[in-house]
């Protein structure tokens, strides 16, 4: 149970965390946005009260250092800077670390404590002052003791200064204000030895009070707001509430029973205004037996530990009702299940249509249409908005303008666009190289940028919309754009390209994705070493999607990937040739054609196809896969869109759309080119799934042949 519990506060932790460096980089923006400083003095508040109550005091004694400097910038004593900005964002890259160091791992308290030093020189009353000695020692941030690290209380305090307690210069008012910094407090002024006016001495206090206080604080905590005036007061702290107490569900105690508790009242008298059998509390006042004062402060305490208990007992049933925590090795079981379900659907379809009975078919439409249902239900349930990643590369774009000396900022779109949590985590590292790219070719120096005209701050988009069953992911910079003649003199030197071979735009740029393509002329930490767009047309590659680059010098560049919502279930067009069958991504086709023997006959022996008056290449899959057995006298072209150019798969015979539930290939078929899974049909049998992507460069490679 326990471990449960730390994986929960691991999980909840790590959400604080990315929320914690979305405010932070928007605090960056607006520093005076009191809203957005509440938010990180939350997000830190929550990861240090959560990480004492599970054991997690590294991360708590941390943390609460870092709370402590927002207190101060939450109550108007130290600003926003952006010296501030980066240790917090430290601070958070620290903490990250703490959340994943395994329980029996010793701490590394270097890099902490470099940041709390960095924090204490922004302090205002830690700094020296001018006149100070050097090696005087300077004075230290509260650190958090062991103690302090509980769950919430309710305590009942009373504060009775000494009457001369204003003579010592000090303010009673001050320390209770000090323990409402300390939680949820409520205040009651008790004036029962107040004198009458011709007796009152002005210097003198008359009042005391009595504070319910909620916090997880300890009560060292409390006592140390009284520590200089403990000579001075008459101070009595008790614990009435936490929930290792017993809850009464249906209330807090009675209000005798309170008055009672606190000495304010004697059993005897309680009971003998019991029974008069009126109002408690009015019977007590009638009687003259406590002061008004007195029973308002019993029902202050009252409603206050009723009200606790009762957000401590509904809260659990809230977040429940709103939502629940499942791991995703779950979700990946219900995927696969649903997966197997709709592969059983499809055979009790096939079978009941050659049966021919109607009964038979009206279930298998019933089945069909409630498996439908559960598919989509299933893959919405692994659908995350895909704006959750933004603010790492936000973070991205920060740090490393920074160490490149550019003045670069992000504005984002479409955060809201879902996509499947699996594309979404291996969509990361294509975007990190894109991004790093676009700010270290793209965007030019401040100077550079202001020589051509344009201001010094260069901007990167990032943003996303959905297209059908993709989802289209733009990365656009306003930067200097790509060079088209140093790619093409670099390709041409590296023997990626004929040297009077006449590209378009978009074939030169689709170089850049080259293995070891670079045109840096040094390598940098950033960039130069020809690895980073490699990985991108890989990564792309393996989520079945396709880039397309378009760049004006300049002007900038605009990168578009086009990527499925789903890894898992595809909508496909099935094929046969002989007797096998192949599975071709649907979002891809265009049309289907045939292709008769005289058409072949016509091309000359190349692989070209007139469509709608335009020339086509085409690919015989037969001759692909090798496939023996007669040819039928007219074969189906299937017209496929692969990043904007059209080419064709020549197949026997075009089945019709099919729902693909996807299964990867085995180790020793996962090099087989041109091949990107498998899937069982209704019958039992495998269909392989193409890849269009690889296939089409086959395509272009036998046309280039031919020329």
């Amino acid at each position: 149970m326990m471990e449960q519990t730390i994986i929960t506060y691991r999980d909840e932790a790590g959400e604080l965390l990315v929320e914690l460096e979305a405010s932070l980089l928007e605090l960056e923006e607006t520093p005076d946005d009191m809203e957005l400083i509440n938010r990180v003095f939350r997000a830190m508040h929550t990861i240090k009260g959560s990480g004492a109550m599970f054991g997690f005091d590294e991360i708590a004694l941390f943390t609460h250092e870092v709370e402590t400097v927002f207190d101060l910038v939450r109550n108007g004593k130290m600003t926003v800077t952006k010296r501030l900005l980066d240790l917090t964002l430290q601070s958070r890259d620290h903490i990250c670390y703490l959340l994943s160091l395994p329980a029996d791992e010793a701490v590394d308290r270097t890099e902490g404590d470099e940041i709390i030093a960095g924090l204490r020189q922004l302090v205002p009353a830690l700094k020296p002052s001018p006149g100070s000695s050097a090696a005087a020692p300077s004075p230290q941030l509260p650190r958090l003791s062991g103690e302090d690290l509980v769950e919430e209380k309710t305590w009942r305090i009373r504060f009775h200064p000494d009457p001369n307690i204003l003579m010592c210069g000090t303010n009673p008012i001050s320390l209770i204000n000090e323990l409402r910094d300390l939680g949820i407090a409520h205040v009651v002024a008790q004036i029962d030895e107040v004198p009458l006016l011709g007796q009152i001495v002005s210097e003198q206090c008359y009042l005391y009070w009595d504070i319910i206080l909620t916090t997880s604080r300890g009560e060292d905590a409390i006592k140390d707001v009284f520590i200089f005036v403990e000579d001075d007061c008459e101070l009595k702290i008790d614990l009435i509430d936490s929930s290792g107490l017993i809850d009464r569900h249906d209330g807090y105690k009675k209000l005798g029973d309170i008055l009672v508790e606190r000495g304010d009242l004697s059993p005897v008298e309680m009971q003998k205004v019991l029974q008069l059998q009126k109002r408690f509390g009015e019977l007590l006042v009638e009687q003259g037996v406590v002061s008004p004062e007195k029973v308002q402060s019993a029902l202050v305490e009252q409603q206050h530990v009723k009200n606790v208990r009762r957000e401590r007992s509904e809260a659990p049933q809230q977040e429940s009702a709103a939502s629940i925590r499942v791991p995703a090795e779950r979700l990946d079981q219900l995927i696969n299940l649903v997966g197997e379900m709709v592969t059983v659907q499809a055979h009790l379809t096939q079978v009941s249509m050659a049966g021919g009975d109607p009964v038979f078919i009206a279930i298998s439409e019933e089945v069909e249409r409630l498996t439908n249902e559960l598919r989509d239900t299933a893959l919405n349930i692994r659908m995350l908005p895909i704006g959750s990643t933004f603010s790492k590369f936000k973070r991205l774009v920060r740090d490393l303008s920074g160490e490149l000396g550019k003045d670069v900022v992000m504005e984002t779109f479409g955060a809201e666009t879902e996509l499947d949590k699996t594309v979404i985590e291996k969509l990361n590292d294509p975007l990190v190289h894109i991004i790093r790219n676009s700010i270290d070719h793209g965007i030019e120096t401040p100077a550079a940028r202001n020589a051509a005209g344009k201001t010094s701050t260069g901007t990167v988009f990032l943003g996303a919309e959905h297209s059908g069953d993709s989802v289209l992911v733009t990365i656009r910079d306003d930067g200097g754009g790509l060079d088209r003649d140093a790619i093409r003199d670099k390709a041409v030197e590296r023997g990626l390209i004929a040297a009077t071979a006449e590209l378009t735009d978009r074939e030169i740029f689709a170089q850049i994705f080259s293995p070891g393509f670079s045109t840096a002329s040094k390598v940098t930490s950033v960039s130069g070493r020809g690895v980073g767009m490699d990985v991108v047309k890989r990564g792309i590659d393996g989520l079945r999607g396709t880039i397309n680059v378009e760049s004006v010098r300049g002007k900038g560049t605009t990168i578009t990937l086009k990527i499925p919502l789903t890894l898992a279930i595809i909508e496909s067009l099935l094929v046969k040739i002989g007797s096998d069958h192949f599975v071709l991504p649907l979002a891809m086709i265009e049309e289907c054609i045939e292709l008769s023997r005289s058409d072949v006959a016509a091309a000359h022996g190349r692989n070209m196809a007139v469509v709608r008056g335009t020339l086509t290449p085409y690919i015989s899959l037969r001759e692909q896969f090798a496939i023996t057995g007669n040819r039928p006298d007219i074969e189906q072209i299937v017209i496929a869109s692969v990043q904007g150019v059209r080419i064709g798969f020549v197949v026997d015979f075009v089945v019709g759309e099919h729902q693909t539930v996807i299964k990867p290939l085995g180790r020793l078929y996962q090099d087989v080119q041109g091949i990107s899974g498998a899937t069982i049909l209704g019958d039992g049998t495998v269909a392989l799934i193409l890849d269009p992507v690889i296939l089409s460069r086959e395509a272009v490679l036998i046309e280039a042949q031919h020329l």
